[in-house]
């Protein structure tokens, strides 16, 4: 996950890129500037709108989206660190645009509302990643599968979804956690998996996700920052050997000379060339598996 050490590395590489790339990285911020996304071919007719979940612990904000005709394989996205904003509604719109009916949702709903974060303020700020971090202590493992169950219903009753089909979730950052909880305890109905530069997939705790792994019946897209993979080289391995032991089809790449939060959008670190590659097998892997 985001942390310190992330935000460091981060300004580290921006200051060594080209100036065009310097200068998108100190332009980017949640509320700043966003690149614009590929249209699909093809793109399906969508409509997207706000909605309020119930779960054991209040009332969820999220966004929903999907074609406006049909039905449709669910797919549920947990955002990162920085929460459910527009960056993620585009990313949200791109893949309903694609044949699915997808819930980006604000996993910090039980401290403040989304977007939370102010035109250029980003978690790479010492003051911004001190407002953030006391709202994860209320992120349990406990809560998760709670509102990954609460999330997952909502989405069935929607009546743009077919329920027929296998249901996907993806995460980014914090997010990539919350896709093996969800695929665990939703495990009839999560098909697919994907996570980009997840945090924390692996560790020594009992609780560690990739623990859960055997509890699960999805095949999954593990896409790894390289400097994530550097901190952690042995993480990959733990994780093919995980889903391999559990006779899971995954797939876990390290996308070389990308940075831990290269996927969204709005991102200092975004890397455009392999965002699209990480889509792409995002996309191929939905089909098979959806």
């Amino acid at each position: 996950m985001c942390d310190d050490h992330t935000a460091t590395e981060n300004e580290q590489f921006l200051a060594s890129v080209h100036p065009s790339r310097r200068q998108f990285g100190a332009l980017a911020g949640v509320a700043g500037l966003m690149a614009m996304l590929p249209v699909p071919a093809n793109a399906a007719a969508i409509k997207g709108r706000d909605v309020s979940i119930k779960t054991p612990d209040g009332t969820c904000d999220a966004y929903f989206t999907a074609p406006i005709s049909g039905k449709h394989p669910g797919v549920l996205i947990w955002p990162d660190i920085m929460g459910l904003r527009p960056a993620f509604r585009q990313m949200a719109d791109r893949l309903a645009q694609s044949g699915y009916a997808v819930l980006v949702v604000n996993q910090f709903y039980r401290s403040t509302k989304a977007p939370f974060l102010a035109t250029g303020e980003s978690f790479d700020q010492p003051e911004v990643r001190a407002r953030i971090m006391p709202w994860t202590k209320l992120l349990t493992v406990d809560t998760e599968f709670a509102d990954a169950l609460a999330f997952t219903t909502f989405i069935d009753t929607q009546k743009e979804v077919d329920t027929k089909r296998g249901m996907a979730t993806t995460g980014y950052c914090m997010g990539g956690p919350m896709v093996f909880r969800t695929a665990a305890v939703r495990r009839g109905r999560i098909k697919a998996g994907a996570t980009f530069h997840g945090g924390g997939l692996v560790s020594d705790k009992p609780d560690s996700p990739h623990l859960l792994i055997p509890k699960m019946k999805a095949s999954c897209l593990i896409a790894i920052a390289a400097n994530d993979d550097a901190r952690s080289p042995t993480d990959k391995d733990t994780l093919k050997a995980a889903f391999a032991a559990a006779k899971l089809p995954a797939e876990i790449e390290v996308y070389t000379g990308t940075m831990h939060g290269w996927c969204p959008p709005d991102s200092k670190v975004y890397n455009a060339a392999q965002a699209e590659k990480a889509w792409g097998r995002m996309l191929a892997l939905f089909e098979k598996a959806l």
